[in-house]
């Protein structure tokens, strides 16, 4: 019997995929900006915060949507934010682990700092604190060894020309459906380890179709950046890789449903949502206010004069817990960042796993007698990781110290993370990086708690952390 030859149902439908986004956009939260208290009855009252009992029964105090600005703060206090606005304008664009809520560093940009100050992110990571910034009228830097959290970090934080956007975004839907499988080649195709194992070969052709698209619109390279972040943003949910695990995997167990036309459609539904967001934020005055991203700089090494920056704000990554190069391996093959190996990438990052063998071969210790019970009691099960922990904490005061170098005198450093278990040890990194930080000469303003409601990209069980510590550094 001869062969019947599949073909997959295309074209796509735009009007059904613009009924179907139309919906989602309508119901589309509303921006908010901060506010203070209000006076009700002649006492200070917060309309958005409540006190409510948590899962342990402890009293925490509940903040829905905006943080007041001039919210009392005690030291150990336990706060549960409530997030409204992680997809507001640029936020949304991709996803990202383990990334700030907007309200959290909105609130701390707006309280610790004034308009045109500059503010520093070293471990910038998606570029939320950046984005809050340029909102709010402050000057940024963000810091990041990681080639993808650079490029969607600028591409969150550069506004377009709204007729062009609309227009070239018309096209490119319109482009979509005249996709056929003959009409891509091979050049159009990137070359990348297991490429065939991570996608389904439909999904690879239109994938490549798309991105020369992209390449082939007559635009300049920061709107061509916008829709590649677009593109990037479907990669994951169209292979077989699982979409809610950090360690890209695939799970045969997972029964995902692939089927063609799937980016096709996913892109434009992409599109449709992301391109009037990135109209809202592009029609904001920013007033000559700027973000930037260099190239060259890491946590450990800020390239930037002494008492430069007013205020700085960052959520680092904790030891042992996210593998940032692995989670986006696919986005980066795609766009063109990584081709090979990303163990040299890996090895850059602060908390990472990619160590040598030689590395480890004795107990190191940190110099603070808490941290250095837990990494010998770690090292008795597991060198390797007692080696990743102190090394971790060796990271983080070589940054301690790089930020206090560039902080003007009364800055504050705002350092937001939370605990892991590592090999049946629970890690406390906020204890340890508030000893480091007072070695070497800042005082500790406060620090208190706020409870993790979500996360895009789920860290497994083991490691999951349930609570961040946010503590305020003055120098």
């Amino acid at each position: 019997m001869d062969a019947i030859e599949y073909k997959p149902p295309y074209p796509i439908s735009l009007d059904i995929i613009k009924e179907k986004v139309a919906k989602r956009n309508g119901n589309n939260h509303i921006y908010a900006k901060p506010y203070n208290h209000v006076y009700s009855r002649g006492k200070l009252y917060y309309p958005n915060v409540k006190k409510q009992k948590n899962n342990f029964g402890e009293t925490i105090t509940r903040v829905d949507g905006n943080i007041p600005v001039d919210l009392p703060v005690e030291n150990g206090q336990s706060f549960l934010f409530i997030s409204y606005d992680q997809s507001a304008l640029t936020h949304g664009l991709h996803k990202y682990p383990a990334k700030f809520f907007p309200e959290l560093p909105r609130w701390l940009i707006n309280r610790y700092s004034k308009k045109n100050d500059i503010v520093l992110d070293p471990f910038s990571g998606s570029g939320t604190t950046n984005v809050e910034a340029l909102i709010y009228k402050r000057n940024s830097i963000g810091i990041d060894v990681d080639p993808f959290s650079k490029f969607l970090s600028k591409v969150k934080t550069t506004q377009l020309n709204v007729e062009e956007l609309k227009y070239s975004h018309e096209e490119l839907l319109e482009n979509l459906t005249r996709f056929t499988s003959e009409s891509v080649n091979d050049k159009d195709i990137p070359n990348f380890p297991y490429r065939d194992n991570w996608f389904q070969k439909e999904i690879i052709l239109e994938l490549a179709y798309i991105r020369r698209s992209i390449n082939e619109l007559k635009v300049n390279q920061y709107l061509r950046n916008f829709y590649y972040i677009c593109l990037s943003s479907i990669i994951r949910s169209v292979s077989n890789a699982d979409n809610n695990c950090t360690r890209t995997v695939i799970r045969k167990k997972l029964n995902k449903n692939i089927y063609p036309s799937m980016a096709l459609t996913k892109f434009a539904e992409t599109i449709l949502l992301n391109v009037p967001k990135m109209i809202e934020f592009s029609k904001l005055d920013l007033n000559g206010i700027t973000a930037e991203f260099p190239e060259d700089n890491d946590a450990r090494k800020i390239k930037y004069p002494n008492e430069y920056f007013d205020l700085a704000i960052t959520s680092p990554p904790y030891a042992n817990a996210v593998d940032y190069p692995r989670t986006h391996q696919l986005e980066m093959y795609w766009l063109g960042l990584a081709n090979g190996s990303l163990t040299p990438l890996k090895r850059k990052h602060v908390g990472t796993e990619s160590v040598k063998i030689t590395d480890y071969q004795k107990l190191r210790e940190i110099g603070i007698s808490e941290a250095d019970l837990v990494i010998e009691r770690i090292y008795k099960k597991d060198p390797r990781r007692a080696y990743i922990v102190y090394k971790y904490l060796w990271d983080m005061e070589t940054n301690l110290n790089e930020v206090y170098r560039v902080l003007k005198t009364n800055g504050r450093y705002i350092v937001v993370v939370g605990n892991n278990t590592i090999r049946g040890n629970t890690f406390e990194n906020w204890k340890y990086i508030m000893k480091l930080s007072q070695k070497i000469g800042f005082e500790i303003e406060s620090y208190f708690t706020s409870e993790i409601i979500r996360h895009f990209i789920k860290v497994p069980r083991t490691e999951r952390i349930n609570t961040d510590w946010i503590i305020v550094l003055r120098k």
